[in-house]
């Protein structure tokens, strides 16, 4: 994946504009930014080939879907068994994220399950993965802030 160095500031506005209304089409970004469609679209796609806009699907409420619990865990892991380990861990469909980490273990993952069951089950498929030495679990109580990018890009605008 290849990296912006930065964004322009048709970029930042266009990026605003997706987080107000991540449904809007791509006339009613252009007429909302004043400018062309081809221009927006241009944009789109190298924001989207540069890895800048993705398709997370972040903005889902996993418990409108069925998903109670979210766990924050860390792992601890062999260190010539780490790429096979994150291979494995695309395999668990639980997973929402993956981050290889400093500090106390290796590799810090969020994971959503329906309940306490469906967490420890999906716990146990981390266990079996060759590699995984240990891990420590954190149950999320309350989402006090969600993920969130506006501020950030806001801060980007004004200087």
């Amino acid at each position: 994946m290849n990296r912006m160095s930065n964004l322009d500031p048709l970029d930042v506005r266009l990026i605003l504009a997706l987080i107000a209304d991540p449904r809007a089409q791509i006339g009613e970004l252009a007429d909302t930014l004043g400018v062309a469609r081809n221009t927006v679209q241009s944009h789109l796609r190298r924001l989207a080939r540069s890895g800048a806009l993705r398709q997370g699907g972040r903005e889902v409420d996993l418990a409108a879907i069925g998903y109670d619990v979210v766990a924050f865990i860390t792992i601890e892991v062999n260190h010539r068994d780490l790429d096979g380990v994150i291979a494995a861990m695309r395999a668990v469909p639980q997973i929402l994220e993956v981050y290889e980490i400093s500090g106390r273990g290796d590799v810090w993952c969020r994971l959503a399950a329906r309940d306490v069951h469906h967490l420890q089950g999906a716990l146990r498929q981390l266990l079996r993965i060759r590699g995984v030495i240990r891990t420590e679990t954190s149950l999320a109580l309350h989402e006090h802030i969600p993920y969130r990018l506006q501020p950030l890009l806001e801060g980007m605008s004004h200087g």
